[in-house]
């Protein structure tokens, strides 16, 4: 059975190609375009990982997304790779090194994402999951 990867984010062209991406390394996908809605499909859903962005509706909707994430029992083990241009896009440098010290995620990737970059992360994430 392949692994399910929830894709959120606002960027519907950016969601198709993450999508594109993740279908030919084998891994079957699920989108959401915002927070909300991935609120919705967490409840009938248990992806394996989730590709999530930071900025949507808000510029700091993905954080706020996380923490509550991180804070239900049902949910919290999921591994969350981060996609962001928050530095592009607003000028404030994110030490992405250091973010882990401040956020709850497993991994963090710069848009545009490289392919190469992202499936790797995803069979990274996966294969540490499994394993413990």
């Amino acid at each position: 059975m392949s692994k399910r990867i929830l894709v959120v984010d606002d960027d519907p062209d950016l969601r198709e190609a993450a999508e594109i991406i993740l279908a030919s390394a084998g891994y079957e996908t699920i989108s959401a375009g915002s927070a909300a809605e991935a609120r919705k499909v967490l409840q009938t859903e248990r992806p394996d990982l989730i590709l999530l962005d930071v900025m949507m509706e808000t510029d700091t909707e993905g954080f706020h997304f996380v923490y509550e994430l991180r804070q239900d029992e049902k949910l919290k083990d999921i591994p969350v790779v981060m996609l962001t241009s928050i530095e592009e896009r607003t000028g404030q440098p994110l030490p992405l090194e250091e973010a882990g010290d401040f956020l709850p995620v497993d991994a963090f990737l710069r848009k545009p994402v490289d392919a190469a970059e992202l499936k790797a992360k995803v069979a990274q994430l996966l294969k540490e999951k499994s394993s413990q």
